[in-house]
């Protein structure tokens, strides 16, 4: 049976990679009627935060990504890290090293005044008894490393890239796999070690993350094979890059799934963005689908090898295609609570709520615009400068004028639509001017700019809350 995870560490907020990396593993787990399950990586104790670890598991919800058991939490299974280690020590697969710091920082000066790729050295994975006691001695503290052979070749079929071939060599040395610790204890296990056993405990049966992983997957495959353990099928998805080509990073600005959030993006649309990150559609599906279309043709075979470049535009495009196809009715859901933020009154006659937002919806790219486009329903704008110059012109204020006294001798309830035009031409006419002229200068003073959604509807909707007059009055006064 599939069994996938995410394994997120809380040491931030969701981000957009581990957000891509959830996507493909649930994606993959639906399709293959398997597990997708949850593990939160707070080994790191410093930066580890209960209140990240809720935005990760708020984030995923949001998205749309469930899981299919508890989360399993790594900083409650040290014991068993530890065992593992101990029996590597216990046969010979590990060992402590005693090396300071300050050795260290020496050894990997040299290296690099000698133009050699930084590696540790070995030094101590041979110390005779007595050089350990004279560590001892000192109050040496010492790290676990693990043994890796330079001469091993280390293989895997990568689901995405296909055969990958490693070299003990190229990994860097003995790999520490428990932070320093005095003579008698086991340090903190570290990421490498903790990972294999816990994927092993879990019966993870395929490990989908990033690339930047791959040099993690061939020394974990060497954990592995020392501890007796199953190993499982391993992906790796392409990065996301930015503009130039970089890995996206937080100086690329928003990078959080609640930032985009908050800036004012659908789930279905960046669930949806996420998935084109680094997969192709089979041919004859179009671009945009929720995550459930997604998983019944998902398959590793579609994945990119080369990196994803976030595509602003692309994202901005499906986002607006999901407003655009909601009803009136769960568009005015979406847009209420932002409405009450701004203190509006939200709880106006619905019907007049449902027209204000079948007037915005068509021109919404963000939920966030839906904000700064009702602002002028609720709150009397300031004329800008374009306004301004309408309203200077010639026969404009005449024109207003006219409408104004027509509005208050003959009551309009701003309903019919055809009585509204009745009312522009008669007034346009007394004015002398053209009627196009006059609903320009209309539309300034009822939205203090030139540019905006149906004048009419605009103006129905202000007229059934008694706002048309009022703004009429003023650019006359």
């Amino acid at each position: 049976m599939v069994r996938v995870r995410l394994a997120p560490s809380p040491t931030g907020t969701l981000h957009i990679g581990t957000a891509r990396t959830a996507v493909f593993n649930w994606l993959y787990a639906r399709h293959e009627q398997g597990s997708f399950l949850l593990r939160i990586e707070d080994t790191d104790k410093e930066r580890s935060k209960p209140e990240f670890t809720t935005n990760i598991l708020e984030g995923l919800t949001w998205l749309g990504i469930d899981w299919d058991e508890d989360p399993v939490v790594q900083s409650e299974r040290i014991d068993q890290h530890q065992a593992a280690i101990q029996e590597l020590l216990d046969q010979g697969l590990a060992y402590r090293c005693y090396a300071s710091e300050a050795e260290l920082e020496a050894m990997r000066e040299a290296q690099k005044a000698a133009n050699q790729a930084p590696r540790y050295d070995n030094r101590h994975r041979n110390l005779t008894a007595q050089q350990v006691a004279a560590y001892q001695a000192e109050g040496r503290e010492a790290v676990v490393r693990f043994r890796i052979d330079d001469n091993r070749d280390i293989h895997w079929r990568d689901l995405v890239r296909g055969p990958m071939h490693w070299r003990g060599a190229d990994l860097g040395g003995d790999m520490v796999i428990a932070r320093r610790a005095p003579a008698d204890q086991i340090g903190d296990p570290l990421y490498n070690l903790v990972v294999v056993v816990d994927d092993a405990a879990m019966a993870i049966s395929h490990v989908i993350r990033g690339e930047d992983h791959i040099a993690n997957t061939a020394k974990q495959l060497l954990l592995y094979e020392a501890l007796g353990l199953p190993v499982p099928t391993f992906a790796h998805a392409p990065l996301i890059l930015n503009a130039e080509g970089r890995k996206l990073s937080k100086r690329d600005g928003v990078t959080s799934i609640s930032d985009f959030k908050n800036m004012g993006y659908t789930p279905e649309a960046i669930a949806n963005y996420m998935t084109l990150l680094g997969w192709s559609v089979p041919d004859g599906m179009d671009e945009r689908f929720n995550l459930n279309q997604a998983a019944g043709v998902f398959s590793f075979e579609r994945v990119n090898k080369a990196g994803a470049r976030f595509d602003w535009d692309k994202l901005n495009w499906l986002n607006a295609q999901v407003l655009h196809s909601l009803s009136g009715d769960a568009l005015l859901e979406q847009l209420c609570p932002l409405w009450a933020a701004q203190g509006w009154p939200i709880q106006a006659e619905r019907d007049w709520m449902l027209e204000l937002t079948s007037l915005l919806g068509p021109s919404l790219t963000l939920l966030n615009d839906g904000v700064d486009q009702a602002r002028p329903f609720f709150e009397q704008p300031p004329l800008e400068a374009d306004a301004e110059q309408q309203l200077a012109m010639e026969g404009a204020k005449t024109a207003l004028s006219h409408l104004s006294d027509a509005l208050q001798a003959q009551s309009w309830d701003g309903k019919d639509k055809e009585r509204a035009q009745s009312l522009l031409g008669d007034a346009a006419k007394a004015a002398g001017v053209k009627k196009g002229v006059l609903m320009k200068s209309l539309r300034a003073a009822l939205l203090g700019r030139l540019q905006g959604p149906d004048l009419l509807t605009t103006w129905s909707l202000l007229a059934q809350i008694g706002e048309d007059l009022p703004r009429l009055r003023r650019c006359l006064g």
